[in-house]
């Protein structure tokens, strides 16, 4: 597979270079339904395996949501800490 960011350079089918081409414009959100369009049309296997892919790569990691989570607890800490000082 190639690089993170980089489209594959033989897209499986007409329907995944399209998919690709949206997510390469920064529609993610229509290369995601199109995505999940071809994986729901009992797909090739090398569609198959582009569409997760595309999926994969589209996703916001969950490890961010916790890493935001953090953030958000310590900034309440450190303003409730502030607060009870003064």
């Amino acid at each position: 597979m190639a690089k993170g960011g980089q489209t594959p350079r033989d897209p499986a089918s007409p329907r995944m270079q399209a998919a690709w081409k949206l997510k390469d414009s920064g529609d993610v959100v229509a290369a995601r339904r199109e995505a999940e369009r071809i994986l729901a049309d009992t797909p090739e296997p090398e569609d198959k395996a582009q569409a997760e892919e595309l999926l994969r790569r589209a996703t916001t990691p969950p490890a961010l949501y916790g890493f935001a989570a953090l953030s958000a607890f310590i900034l309440v800490l450190l303003v409730v800490l502030a607060a009870t000082r003064y």
